[in-house]
């Protein structure tokens, strides 16, 4: 977790905040394959799929961690479409409280699994439902939904 300090106003004392760690994650929807996304295989801890992702840099926009987090785990380059939503649960993560800004978009090619990534491949969401790592079936499945029906998550996710 981080620790950010902040000194108190005047008294001298100092505060410590326990915040969580940013985080981004993205649905790639790749060009001539409608209805499939981009998952990845991660190499270390927790074993098992994922959205491409991963942490933001200081100093780094979430929107260029999200390209940069997929250029490094799929070889890809993005076209950020939109924010989907935010996902805050502190459990969603057991490593750390982490809240991950998720994003939807485009790309063109084939990804190849790299940085964290042992492989990449590309399916319809619901062939890896049992598969994922992390909160990422809650993401997918708020996904699909929202593809269907317009409809966005709830607030608190």
């Amino acid at each position: 977790m981080s620790d950010n300090s902040s000194s108190g106003s005047g008294s001298g004392s100092e505060k410590t905040y326990k915040n969580p760690t940013p985080t981004v994650d993205v649905l790639v929807e790749l060009e001539g394959r409608p209805g499939e996304l981009v998952f990845i295989e991660r190499k270390h801890e927790p074993l098992g799929f994922a959205l491409p992702g991963g942490f933001v840099d200081e100093g780094e926009f979430l929107a260029d961690a999200a390209v940069r987090e997929a250029k490094e785990e799929t070889g890809l380059d993005i076209e950020l479409v939109e924010l989907f939503h935010c996902y805050s649960d502190p459990k969603r993560d057991r490593r750390l409280h982490t809240c991950s800004t998720v994003f939807i978009c485009r790309a063109a090619g084939m990804p190849e699994g790299g940085d964290d990534a042992a492989s990449a491949v590309v399916c319809r969401p619901e062939e890896m439902q049992d598969k994922l790592v992390f909160d990422h079936a809650l993401i997918v499945a708020d996904y699909v939904e929202y593809r269907r029906s317009g409809k966005r998550p709830p607030p608190k996710r």
